[in-house]
C-alpha cells in the first residue's frame, strides 16, 4: 500500500478536483445504502408483527440524541401511516421509498465512477508523455546500455499493464473503503460488542490475502522483464531480417524466440493462476467470516446476552455482508495493483534515471563561433575499464575544415560526439570561443551544429517534413532551395507527390545516395555555424558519391567543418588533418605535411591506394 500511495502522490495532484468529487459521491452512495437497507427493519417487523410499541413524536434536546429522535420519529410516522391508510398501503410506501433510495444510491455510484474516469485516463496519458519525454531527453549512452526492445516494452506493455491493473482499480480503492467505514459505523451503532469481534476476525483474512499478493508482484516483475526480452528479440529480428535470410538463420532465430516465448508462457501462467486465486479465496474467507458472525451473534441473541432484536440482527448481517463484498473487491483490486506495481517499477527505472547531460544552473551566453573550438586534455571512457580518448588537444579554427582519420576503433566518432555533448568528457574541457560547452544550455549548444552521418537517419514522413525537421517555420521555397543545393530536387520531383511524397520507414523507398542527399538538404536548411560529417560518403557507390560530395562541398563552403573521413581522397584539401590511433592524436597537419612525415597517415593513404588498385572491376 505504501508504494501505491507514493505513486498516487506523484500523479494525482493535477486531478484533485475529480478525486474530491469521487469521494463525495462515494460517501453519498454509502449513506444512501445505509438508509435504504434500514427500511428493511420496519418492513420485516410489519410482516412478522414483532413491533408492538406505541410511539409519540419526539423533539431534539432534553437528553434525546439525534439517533433516538430519528429512529423514534420514523416509527411514529410509520404508525400514523398504518393508522390512516392501513398496513398494506404503508408496506407499499416503504417499498417505494426503498426503490427511490436505491435509485439515488445507484445514481451517486455512477457519478463517482463518472468522476474517476478523467483521473484514470489522465494519469495514463501523463505517464506515457513523461516516459516519452524522458526517452527523448536521456543521453545516447543510456541506450547503449539498454535494449531498445525492452525500452519499447516498458513504454507500451508496462504502461498498458499499469492502466489495466492500477488505474482500473482506483475506483474500488476510493469507493470500497468509504463503504466499509460507513457500514462499520452503522454496525457499531447497532452492537459495538459484536463489531469488536468482527474487527478481530477481518484482519486475519486480510493477512492471508496479503501474503499471496506479495508473491504475485514478484512473479509479475519477472514476467514483465521477460516481455521486454521478447520485444528486444522482435526488434532485433526486424532490424536484421536481411542478414537472417542471407545466412539461412531463420531456424536459429525461431528457436531462440520460441525458447524465450515459452519462458514468458510459464511466467504468465503463474501470474494468471495467482490472480485467479483472488476471487475464490476472498469468497471462501468472506463466507467463513459471515458464518462465524452469524453463529456468534445468533448465540448472543438466543442466550439473551445481547439487546438486539431479530430484525436489527438481520440488518446488522446485511451491513456486514455489505462490508464483505467491498472487501472482496478490494482484495481483488490489491491483487491487480500488485501486478501493476511490478510494471510501475520497470517504468520508474526510466523516469528516475538521472540525465548527466544537464543544463547549468546559470548558463552562459551562446558564443557566435567567431574564433575557434578548443579541446584541451580531453579524456573519455564508456565504462571506466578502457580509455577511448586519451589527452586530446585540438584547435578547430572558425571557418576551417578539420578532418579526423584513423583505423576503426581509434576514437574518431567518439571525439565528434563530445562536441554536441552526446557524451560529456571524463576530464579536460571543450570550449567555443573560450566558453566551456558545459556552461551552455544543451539546446543552445546543439543549435550551432548540423550533423550528416554515415547512415542517413530519416523518418517515415514526407520529403518536406524530413528536410524541414528541426527548423520551425520553414517554407516550401526554403526547403526547395536546400534540396537544389543538395542535388536532391530532381529525384524528389520525379516522385508521385513531389515534396509531399512519403519516403517510407527510415527512407526505405530511396537509394543510399538519395537518403544521404536528403539528410544534407536538412543540414543546409538549418544553416549551422558548425558542421559535423561522420563518414557521409563511405557507404555510397562512385556515382552517388560524386553527387553527394558536390552537395557536401556546397554545404561546407565558408563554414567550420569537422569531417570523419573513411575515404582519404575526400579530405586532401582539409585545413587540418588529425590522425588518431588508439584514442590519441598521433599526427596533425595538412595532407602534404603529413605525407612528408612518412608516418601513420602516409601508411593509411598507401593502404587505401593499394586496395583501390587491387579491387577487381
Amino acid at each position: 500500500m505504501k508504494e501505491l500511495f507514493k505513486l498516487l502522490r506523484r500523479f494525482v495532484p493535477p486531478y484533485k478536483k475529480y478525486l474530491a468529487l469521487n469521494i463525495v459521491f462515494n460517501l453519498l452512495a454509502a449513506v444512501l445504502t445505509l438508509f435504504s437497507f434500514a427500511l428493511i427493519i420496519p418492513i420485516l417487523e410489519m410482516l412478522f408483527q414483532i413491533r408492538e410499541d406505541v410511539y409519540s413524536y419526539m423533539s431534539l434536546g432534553h437528553g434525546n440524541s439525534l439517533k433516538d429522535v430519528l429512529v423514534n420519529n420514523f416509527y411514529y410516522y410509520t404508525q400514523q401511516l398504518i393508522a390512516t391508510q392501513g398496513a398494506s398501503a404503508t408496506l407499499a410506501w416503504l417499498a417505494l421509498a426503498l426503490v427511490v433510495m436505491t435509485m439515488l444510491k445507484t445514481g451517486a455510484t455512477y457519478m463517482s465512477s463518472y468522476c474517476i474516469i478523467p483521473l484514470r485516463s489522465g494519469i495514463v496519458r501523463d505517464l506515457r508523455n513523461w516516459v516519452y519525454d524522458k526517452i527523448t531527453r536521456l543521453p545516447i549512452g543510456f541506450f547503449t546500455e539498454e535494449r531498445k526492445g525492452d525500452v519499447m516494452a516498458r513504454m507500451s506493455g508496462d504502461v498498458a499493464e499499469i492502466e489495466y491493473s492500477i488505474m482500473s482499480s482506483l475506483d474500488m480503492m476510493f469507493k470500497n473503503p468509504v463503504m466499509i467505514i460507513c457500514c462499520l459505523g452503522a454496525m457499531i451503532a447497532i452492537s459495538w460488542q459484536l463489531t469488536l469481534f468482527v474487527l478481530v476476525l477481518l484482519p486475519i483474512a486480510g493477512m492471508a490475502m496479503g501474503k499471496v499478493g506479495k508473491r504475485l508482484k514478484r512473479t509479475s516483475l519477472q514476467a514483465q522483464n521477460q516481455w521486454g526480452v521478447l520485444m528486444s528479440n522482435i526488434e532485433e529480428t526486424l532490424g536484421g531480417l536481411r542478414i537472417i535470410k542471407a545466412f539461412n538463420a531463420e531456424d536459429k532465430v525461431q528457436r531462440r524466440f520460441r525458447n524465450e516465448n515459452q519462458r514468458f508462457y510459464r511466467l504468465s501462467n503463474q501470474v494468471a493462476r495467482r490472480q485467479a486465486l483472488a476471487h475464490p479465496m476472498s469468497e471462501l474467507l468472506g463466507t467463513t467470516a459471515i458464518a462465524i458472525v452469524l453463529w456468534f451473534g445468533g448465540s448472543l441473541i438466543l442466550g439473551g446476552y445481547s439487546g438486539m432484536k431479530a430484525a436489527s440482527f438481520i440488518y446488522y448481517m446485511i451491513m456486514f455482508y455489505s462490508i464483505i463484498n467491498p472487501a472482496k473487491d478490494l482484495s481483488k483490486a490489491m491483487y491487480a495493483i500488485q501486478k501493476g506495481l511490478a510494471s510501475m517499477e520497470r517504468v520508474d527505472k526510466i523516469l528516475s534515471t538521472r540525465n548527466p547531460i544537464a543544463d547549468p544552473a546559470e548558463p552562459s551566453q551562446l558564443p557566435a563561433l567567431n574564433n575557434a573550438i578548443e579541446l584541451k586534455g580531453v579524456n573519455f571512457s564508456y565504462d571506466d575499464s578502457r580509455p577511448v580518448l586519451c589527452d586530446i588537444n585540438l584547435t578547430i579554427p572558425a571557418g576551417a575544415t578539420v578532418a579526423l582519420v584513423g583505423q576503426s576503433g581509434s576514437g574518431k566518432s567518439t571525439l565528434a560526439d563530445m562536441i554536441p555533448r552526446f557524451y560529456d568528457v571524463g576530464s579536460g574541457s571543450i570550449s567555443i570561443d573560450g566558453t566551456d560547452i558545459r556552461k551552455l544550455r544543451v539546446h543552445d549548444l546543439r543549435s550551432l551544429m548540423g550533423n550528416v552521418n554515415q547512415e542517413a537517419i530519416l523518418f517515415n514522413d514526407s520529403f518536406f517534413n524530413n528536410i524541414a525537421f528541426g527548423v520551425e517555420g520553414a517554407t516550401r521555397a526554403d526547403v526547395e532551395r536546400a534540396a537544389r543545393i543538395a542535388n536532391a530536387h530532381d529525384f524528389i520531383m520525379e516522385t508521385p507527390d513531389g515534396y509531399d511524397t512519403n519516403i517510407g520507414d527510415r527512407g526505405c523507398r530511396l537509394s543510399g545516395g538519395q537518403r544521404q542527399r536528403v539528410s544534407i538538404a536538412r543540414a543546409i536548411l538549418k544553416n549551422p555555424p558548425l558542421l559535423i560529417l561522420d563518414e557521409a560518403t563511405s557507404a555510397l557507390d562512385t556515382q552517388s558519391e560524386k553527387l553527394v560530395q558536390q552537395a557536401l562541398d556546397r554545404l561546407m563552403a565558408n563554414r567550420t567543418t569537422l569531417v570523419i573521413a573513411h575515404r582519404l581522397s575526400t579530405i586532401r584539401n582539409a585545413d587540418i588533418i588529425c590522425v588518431l590511433d588508439e584514442g590519441r592524436i598521433v599526427e596533425q597537419g595538412t595532407h602534404d605535411q603529413l605525407m612528408a612525415i612518412n608516418g601513420h597517415y602516409r601508411r593509411l593513404v598507401e593502404m587505401q591506394s593499394a586496395n583501390t588498385v587491387n579491387t577487381p572491376a
